[in-house]
């Protein structure tokens, strides 16, 4: 099982947009891909432009399937107009 951690840094303003988006469109999308085990977005209470999304899935190749699947392209335009700077950290859930 791997787990991804996504940082996003949300443009300021598009905090709300952001966290519409990811309910409305992206987990729903993402939770009827095969392999799909979770996926969390969570707020920096710090700084409330900067979230962190962790998605599980069974493998690295269910995690890819997501990736390159015609819902995932079809809302990356969407998400990606609402960010400015993103990293990833990909992990083996060991336990």
């Amino acid at each position: 099982m791997i787990e991804r951690h996504v940082t996003f840094d949300v443009l300021p303003g598009k905090e709300h947009e952001f966290e519409k988006l990811f309910v409305e469109a992206y987990r729903p999308a993402m939770s009827t891909m095969p392999g799909f085990v979770k996926v969390e977005l969570l707020r920096q209470q710090a700084d409330p432009t900067k979230y962190l999304m962790t998605i599980r899935f069974e493998s690295l190749e269910t995690a890819a399937a997501w990736r390159t699947s015609e819902a995932h392209e079809a809302l990356k335009p969407k998400i990606k107009a609402l960010y400015g700077g993103s990293s990833l950290l990909v992990c083996d859930v060991v336990a």
